[in-house]
C-alpha cells in the first residue's frame, strides 16, 4: 500500500470512529492535544499522526492500530447508520439528574411526613447529580467542559459540608480551603504534554 492510499485508509477509519464516538475534531483533538486543524488534515488524508497519536487514537476508540490502518470494506456505509438505534445523550443526562432530584424529594417529603423538615436533603441531591453529570460526561467522552463540571462537583462537596456541619462555629471557613480546590482542579485539567525539543 502506498502512503497515499494508507492517508486515505487512515482518514476514512479516523471519521467513521469519531462520528460513531460521537465527537467533534475540537473534541478529539482536545484528547491527543492537538487542534481540531490537525485532526481535520488526518481526515482529509493530508498527513497521517506519529505513532504515539496512533496508539493513543487507538486507546480512544479501543482498537488496534493495525485496525486504524487498514481497509474495512465490511463497514456500514454513512447512509445506512442512520437506520440503527441511537440514545440521546441529552436525554439521558436529563434522566439522571432528574431521577437524583426526584429522590430528594421523595426523601424530604416522607421525612416531612414523620415530623422532621430536614431541608440539607437537597444540598445532597446538588451534589449527587453533579457527581452523575461528571460520571456521564467521562463515560461519553464529553470532555470539552469537564473542568467546570468537576470545579462545580467540588464546590458542590464544599456547600454539603457548610450545610451538614451544624456543631462548627465559623463555617465560613470551609470556603477559604474551597477556593484553592477549585483553582486546583483548573489547573490540573490545564496541564498538557508537549512534545521534547529535539537536542541540537
Amino acid at each position: 500500500m502506498q502512503l497515499s492510499e494508507l492517508k486515505l485508509v487512515f482518514a476514512s477509519n479516523l471519521i467513521r470512529l469519531r462520528n460513531k464516538a460521537g465527537m467533534t475534531q475540537a473534541e478529539l483533538g482536545t484528547m491527543l492535544n492537538y487542534s481540531d486543524k490537525s485532526v481535520s488534515k488526518w481526515e482529509r488524508g493530508e498527513a497521517i499522526p506519529d505513532a504515539w497519536v496512533l496508539t493513543r487514537l487507538g486507546e480512544i476508540f479501543d482498537v488496534s492500530v493495525d485496525f486504524l490502518l487498514s481497509s474495512h470494506d465490511a463497514w456500514v456505509p454513512p447512509e445506512a447508520e442512520e437506520d440503527a438505534v441511537t440514545y440521546s445523550r441529552g436525554m439521558i443526562y436529563a434522566v439522571a439528574i432528574l431521577a437524583v432530584w426526584t429522590m430528594a424529594l421523595i426523601a424530604f417529603v416522607v421525612l416531612w411526613w414523620v415530623g422532621i423538615l430536614w431541608w440539607p436533603v437537597f444540598a445532597v441531591a446538588l451534589t449527587v447529580s453533579l457527581l452523575v453529570y461528571l460520571i456521564l460526561t467521562v463515560y461519553f467522552k464529553r470532555t470539552k467542559n469537564l473542568q467546570f463540571i468537576l470545579a462545580g462537583f467540588v464546590l458542590s462537596v464544599f456547600v454539603l459540608l457548610y450545610v451538614l456541619a451544624l456543631p462548627w462555629g465559623n463555617k465560613w471557613q470551609l470556603f477559604l480551603i474551597a477556593v484553592p480546590a477549585v483553582v486546583l482542579v483548573f489547573l490540573g485539567c490545564n496541564i498538557r504534554k508537549r512534545p521534547r525539543k529535539a537536542m541540537k
